[in-house]
């Protein structure tokens, strides 16, 4: 490790629970951290959804290039831009736009 890295440890390490949240209480300390936990695991689940939704894509890929078919379906992308868009409003595109793009050219 160097000394950088360990200096900005030790850093990390000394600050409170407060200083970490931001919080200026106890109460809101314990929300904040088990708020925090809860989101860490949901992050989690999405990033392993992520995954399996990018080897489902690379199966129908796989299928559509080995039939003579090209490797993405454009229409397809514009209904699931559109699904996201409809459910997340414009982040939701520029997420659908991410999902694509990791998805997308697997095989």
């Amino acid at each position: 490790m160097t000394a950088t890295a360990t200096s900005v440890t030790a850093a990390t390490a000394n600050k409170t629970a407060a200083d970490k949240t931001g919080a200026r209480t106890p109460e809101a300390v314990g929300v904040i951290e088990n708020a925090r936990e809860r989101i860490d695991t949901l992050d989690d689940r999405i990033i392993g959804l992520i995954q399996e939704r990018m080897a489902v894509s690379a199966v129908i890929q796989e299928a559509r290039i080995t039939s003579g078919g090209r490797r993405v379906n454009l229409s397809r992308e514009m209904e699931v831009l559109g699904h996201y868009r409809d459910a997340l409003g414009k982040p939701g595109t520029t997420l659908a736009m991410t999902l694509l793009e990791l998805c997308r050219g697997q095989v």
